[in-house]
Formats: structure tokens, sequence, C-alpha cells
């Protein structure tokens, strides 16, 4: 009896396992775009279309089944609106041309939430916009006025944000917005949500998030740890053209008897303009004293290249392949974010990286003579 009741259990288990892979029906019709016009169904977690239909008469329908409160977008060819819902088994009807939506309570919700945030979201983006559109001249004048104008615009929306989240924990919805807490509202928040008992906390789509979170950080790890392992050692020796074409080593320059900074930039880079005018002091400073530079480029093109270095009165070697990111300087160096900076010492030993500001003009005190 005992061996029949066992068996009969795991019967039932491997049913209730293949009824739950199965997963729970939908039924996605709408009226629009237009005809001919393909719409599709995808799903987040793999972010690959599950389903798709072409209108015709001016509506269409999708119809199938994909995993409980799979969390779900509507797309539809030429269009900007996406539609964001949950599949929890209850029918759902978009119309394109006021991109409305109509379904459970829980998805009428996550509409209205989404519908709310888009007008947020605009509203902060007119500010940026509004600045944008002044000519170049006139933004120059007015930057410092626009920048707390721009924060406090941010900081609104953030809020606002942040507080839709808060108003439905009790609730699937936050699932929809988590992905941008980290930017909005920094990587404690994001944790802090990430470690809720919430519902919407052990959802598939969010876990799945941590787990790529996770993998990133890992991977920022290791780089940054991969950067720090060269101070100590011998520099890279590598190779790359002069503004004229020619080729030259890093070896012609570092290791020869001076201190040397090989700076990574590119005439793109914000911040390497915003900090350029520091390295441009300690050049002055401490060149006469032993000290050079060599600029090693992250640009694609060379008049760019050039013009920064004229404009922004770097009188130093330059070097670049003109490769972007795919630089060799890149891999030699693990370099992944700019500016970045190596000292070299006269031997050709790198004793510092990623000097900036009062840090570079300190340790150029220290070591300098």
């Amino acid at each position: 009896m005992k061996k029949l009741v066992f068996l009969a259990s795991a019967i039932l288990a491997v049913m209730a396992a293949s009824c739950s892979q199965e997963g729970v029906k939908y039924v996605v019709k709408g009226t629009g775009p237009e005809d001919g016009v393909v719409v599709r169904l995808i799903d987040k977690l793999s972010d690959e279309p599950i389903d798709s239909a072409v209108v015709a008469g001016g509506v269409f329908q999708l119809k199938g089944k994909a995993a409980k409160d799979a969390f779900l977008n509507l797309t539809a060819e030429g269009d900007d609106w996406t539609f964001m819902l949950f599949n929890d088994g209850v029918p759902v009807e978009v119309d394109f041309a006021d991109n409305s939506l109509s379904g459970s309570d829980l998805n009428n919700r996550l509409s209205d939430c989404d519908h709310r945030n888009t007008d947020a979201y605009n509203a902060y983006q007119q500010v940026i916009e509004t600045f944008e559109a002044l000519p170049e001249e006139e933004q120059e004048a007015r930057m410092e006025e626009f920048i707390p104008q721009y924060r406090a615009a941010l900081q609104q929306y953030s809020d606002f944000y942040m507080d839709l989240i808060d108003q439905n924990k009790d609730n699937l919805v936050p699932v929809a917005f988590i992905e941008d807490v980290r930017s909005l509202a920094g990587p404690d928040k994001l944790n802090e949500l990430l470690a809720s008992d919430a519902a919407f906390a052990r959802h598939p789509y969010v876990l799945d998030l941590k787990r790529r979170i996770d993998e990133a950080e890992a991977r920022q790890k290791a780089a940054e740890e991969k950067k720090k392992a060269i101070i100590g050692e011998k520099f890279l020796d590598l190779e790359e053209a002069d503004t004229d074409g020619n080729m030259h080593k890093l070896s012609e320059y570092v290791g020869q008897g001076k201190w040397v900074l090989v700076d990574f930039w590119a005439s793109w880079c914000g911040p390497c303009k915003a900090e350029m005018p520091n390295v441009v002091a300690a050049y002055k400073k401490y060149h006469k004293k032993g000290f050079d530079i060599v600029g090693l480029s992250f640009d694609r093109e060379k008049e760019p290249w050039v013009k920064a270095i004229s404009e922004w009165e770097m009188p130093w070697i330059h070097l670049s392949d003109l490769k972007y990111w795919k630089s060799v300087a890149s891999d030699v160096y693990s370099v992944n974010s700019i500016p970045d900076n190596l000292l070299i010492d006269p031997e050709g030993t790198v004793v510092a990286r990623g000097l900036r500001g009062a840090a570079l003009e300190a340790k150029l005190a220290e070591v300098i003579k």
C-alpha cells in the first residue's frame, strides 16, 4: 500500500510539473496601428519574441501560453510605444491609437504607472532639450545656471520614480521599473529592493537581473584587479602612430631615464577635457625636472584628435591607432574607462595608476625632487 501511495504521489508530482511547464494562456488583442504592420509579443526574461501577428482590418490577436506572471512587452513595427504586461491569465486589449491597455487589475495598474512615468520622464527630458536648443555660445554662458536646474529636474524625476515603486511593493509592478533604480537612486537602494521578501523581488525577471548585476560586478572587480596588477611591474610595450602617421613604440619614450605619465584619453571624452588642465599644469611644472607625458588616444578619427591636442594645449607626445575601445592600449593595459593613466619611473616600472587632480600633483611632488 505504501508503494502504491508513493507511486501515486510521484505521478501527481510529474503531472503538476508538466502543467506548470505548459504555462498560462494569454490572449492579447488590439486595434492598429495599421494593416500589414507586424506586432510582436516579447518575453523580457529571454528578451526574445514568443508570438507575432500581422494587423489586418485594423485589428490583431495573439493567443498562446507563457509562464505564469511572465513579464511581457508588446511592440509594433514603426511605433514608439511599448506596452508592458504580466501574463496572469486575464485577456488584454490594447489600442495603439492612444496607447491604452485594459485587462486585469494588475495590468491596468501597470499601464497607469507606465503612462505616469512617461509623463514624468518627458518633463525631465524637456529641461535638457530646452538647454540643448540654445546656440552653443549661449549654452557655455548659461552652463552654471543650467547645472542646478538639471540636477533639480533629475532629482524630481528620481523621487517620482522611487515613489512609484514604493507605492506598489505589494504587487508585481516594480518588476517593470526596477532595472533603472541603480542609475536613479544608487546601488544601495537597488540592493535593498532585490533583498526584499516581496513577491516582485522573487519574480524570475528580477532574479535574472540580480544574476546579471552580480556577474557584471564580478567582471568589474576582475578588471580592476587586472588594472592594479601592473603597479610594481615593468611597463608593457606597444606601438601606435603619431599625428603624422609615423609608427612609434612606447619604449622609445618610457624607461629612458625620465618620469613618464602615460595618459589614456580621447577628444570625445568630457571627463578627459575637464581633467586636462590638471595634466597640463603638471607638465608645465615638472617637465624641466625630468617629467614627460605620452598621450595614448582612444579616438576614432584623426581630425578631432589633432584638433583637441591643439585646443587643449597638450604639448607632449601623442600616439593613437584610432581604433576607439579596440585600441591596442585598451587590450595591453586593460583600459575600460577614461581618463586613466600610468606613472612610470625612469627605469620603466609602473609606480601608480589613475592619478587625477590633486593626487597627480601630490605624487609628482613626492617622486620628482
